[in-house]
């Protein structure tokens, strides 16, 4: 590169014009043709003739300036801006301010340097507070998501549903650790409806590991309640962070921030609660955000590129599919985004075919892996039976089609029977808008209600608008209410969801991926950042404290009781009867299905006749000589007890529980006896006294 050469011609007279030309004898000379500069009475101008569009603008604005500071005489006042401020380079403005404190002569220069200088510390201290803000938001990310595991360690107390036991741990733990279980009529093989294939790939595992690490000595007493309940509740919690990968990928396609967009994920109480328990719905709303996370273009190298293969596609709609049918509501629109981006991306109607084979292809032989795991599991039969079938071909493709378990349409078929769904609670339609999303998501459910309106409206004003010559805006994605393909991805399920008349808050949590992403771009959230604060703390202590939170307390206690060398030294029988709470999990009490010593009756929410007939004839039984009975009932139906007529010893009582089928009376809250209120009591029966 050649130094730059500089010819100047200087006039005294003012309002003369000074012309100075200053060839840059550089590489993109030929860009750069000449530089002139104009002097006179009033103000000196800079400005570029003939620059290419595509010139390196701050290198060679860089070498100028290096130039100018060689012209011995006053220098030019301000830079012929020939670019808009919005395309403007850090580096042409930082040359630019250069230009403008070097050629401002006087107390006029003096002004506008010391103007300068404050918009450029004003620039720097905004930078540096992005930079902060940006450190800060990471901090705070990674101070929930220690959270999120250490609350799962602890473990967390609060009991949301049976499903969380009764569709995976529970069954899990009587097929691979022996242990006395309830199984669900989903998992009988008289009416199978659940997949086997997820229960073992997660609570399976699990329970595998410690199985192994007992026999081999490595953990004499790996094997206990709490491994039991913490183990794949862990695992769950480890494949929580899928949702925040997912957010932190298509948080910059749908132009939100991604570090603001991961605090808002790591913050709700859904992801603390809810997506580190053994849900099936847990699994749908991470598989669906594989799916998204597939179905939309990256950016690589300043461009975007294509979404992910189709094979990837078919294979987690499919497994989404066999885990909850009601997976096919949430892809529904990333599948028709996928379909549509394939479409308007590839030219030749071959390769679009070409697309969609690969994906049928690979969902139709993900099918055949689940049936088959199905039908072995719920049948028996394994290679051993088709081998021992002697007839031809079609006989054996007869037993299979005869034995063959498919989980989704049995699923479908129990539920699409309206009579069915009664038996587990009839809800109105509008539950999910109305209760349900605002319950888990609080006020981001109801700004993105907002949204919709807003967008409706603003589409129904185009279609009344549009004539012949007005073919409505082109831009209608881009409004300042934000890109309404996000809000399809949330109100598409939300609305399949509610055509059905049983409808829990947990069928809405993989929601909050599209959610997030809503909430996060422009900044919807920022402003009622007290109030998500303030939502997300009381939900978590609600549901993840509070709920039957004495429960599983209460299971840990009497299962220490019960292996306690004292009672393994002297075989007792246990009966432990539970009303007015959750369905407790058996394999929580670590009980063999050799072990005959222990009765587990659940009462559910019995009437107070019943519970009382039941109470008494356990107490009364003096069969057993060595029997000890144990009630374990809520703080607010413990008087209900004193009816029957039975005594009671050795009162413990687990503090916190809540129950909001028998939910405290509002003044006892305020009384000195608020703590059996919302506590859960384990009451010991005095057979002695009721043999007097």
């Amino acid at each position: 590169m050649h130094a730059p050469s500089v010819c100047c011609a200087h006039s005294s007279t003012a309002g003369s014009v000074l012309a100075c030309k200053v060839t840059l004898k550089m590489g993109c000379r030929a860009r750069w043709p000449s530089l002139v500069c104009l002097r006179d009475s009033a103000r000196y101008q800079v400005f570029f003739r003939s620059f290419h569009r595509s010139s390196p603008r701050p290198r060679v604005l860089g070498s100028l300036v290096r130039t100018l500071g060689l012209i011995p005489s006053p220098l030019l006042r301000d830079v012929c801006r020939r670019e808009p401020h919005s395309s403007r380079s850090p580096a042409w403005l930082s040359a630019s301010r250069a230009l403008r404190l070097q050629v401002s002569p006087g107390q006029e220069g003096a002004r506008r340097r010391a103007a300068v200088l404050r918009s450029e510390r004003r620039a720097g201290g905004a930078a540096q507070a992005r930079v902060a803000l940006r450190a800060a938001m990471r901090a705070l990310w990674a101070l929930l998501a220690a959270l999120r595991a250490g609350w799962c360690l602890l473990p967390q107390a609060g009991y949301l549903h049976p499903d969380e036991f009764f569709q995976a741990p529970e069954v899990m733990a009587g097929d691979i650790l022996n242990l006395q279980v309830y199984y669900p009529w989903e998992f009988l093989s008289s009416s199978p409806c659940r997949t086997v294939v997820f229960p073992l790939m997660t609570s399976g595992v699990t329970y595998w590991v410690i199985k192994a690490l007992q026999q081999l000595d490595l953990c004499s007493s790996c094997i206990n309640s709490y491994t039991l309940l913490v183990s794949p509740r862990l695992l769950f919690t480890i494949f929580s962070f899928i949702l925040d990968y997912s957010v932190y990928r298509l948080a910059p396609f749908w132009e939100a921030d991604p570090w603001k967009a991961l605090v808002l994920l790591a913050g709700s109480y859904v992801t603390l609660v809810f997506y580190t328990r053994t849900f099936t719905n847990t699994l749908e709303g991470l598989l669906l955000a594989l799916l998204m996370v597939s179905v939309s273009p990256g950016k690589s190298g300043g461009g975007l590129t294509q979404p992910a293969s189709s094979p990837l596609i078919g294979i987690v709609t499919t497994a989404g599919f066999f885990n909850r049918p009601t997976f096919l509501a949430f892809a529904l629109m990333p599948l028709l985004y996928w379909a549509g981006s394939i479409v308007s991306s590839q030219k030749s109607i071959k390769t679009v075919i070409h697309h969609f084979l690969k994906l049928v292809l690979c969902a139709c032989f993900t099918a055949a892996v689940f049936v088959t795991a199905d039908t072995t599991y719920f049948t028996s039969m394994g290679l051993d039976n088709l081998y021992s079938i002697k007839e031809s071909p079609f006989e054996v493709i007869a037993q299979l089609h005869e034995k063959m378990v498919v989980t989704p349409l049995n699923f479908l078929s129990y539920n699409l029977n309206s009579s069915n769904l009664a038996l587990h609670g009839s809800h109105p339609r509008v539950t999910h808008f109305a209760v349900n999303g605002i319950m888990l998501f609080g006020i981001l459910h109801i700004l993105a209600i907002g949204a919709g309106f807003k967008m409706l409206k603003k589409c129904m004003q185009q279609l009344i608008e549009v004539t012949p010559n007005h073919h409505g805006s082109p831009g209608l994605l881009a409004h300042s209410e934000g890109n309404p393909t996000l809000l399809l991805f949330y109100f598409v399920p939300l609305v399949c969801l509610s055509l059905f008349s049983h409808q829990e808050p947990r069928f809405l949590i993989p929601l909050i991926l599209p959610l997030v992403l809503f909430s996060a771009s422009q900044n919807r959230a920022v402003k009622w950042k007290p109030v998500i604060v303030i939502f997300n703390i009381l939900g978590a202590l609600l549901f993840g404290c509070l709920h039957q939170g004495g429960l599983i307390p209460c299971l840990f206690h009497l299962e220490q009781l019960m292996h306690s060398p004292e009672s393994s030294n002297h075989p007792r029988h246990y009966t432990l009867l539970f009303a007015h709470t959750y369905m407790p999990p058996r394999s929580l009490l670590n009980i063999k299905k050799s072990d005959t010593h222990i009765d587990v009756i659940d009462m559910a929410g019995s009437e107070e006749e019943t519970l009382c007939q039941t109470v008494e004839q356990q107490a009364n039984n003096f069969t057993c000589s060595d029997c000890h009975v144990f009630v374990i009932i809520p703080g607010t139906v413990r008087a209900t007890l004193t009816k029957c007529g039975v005594s009671f010893k050795n009162e413990t009582l687990i503090f916190p529980h809540l129950s909001m089928e028998d939910p405290p009376q509002v003044p006892f809250l305020f009384s000195g006896d608020w703590r059996s209120q919302l506590g859960l009591y384990i009451l010991q029966v005095d057979r002695e006294q009721q043999s007097l």
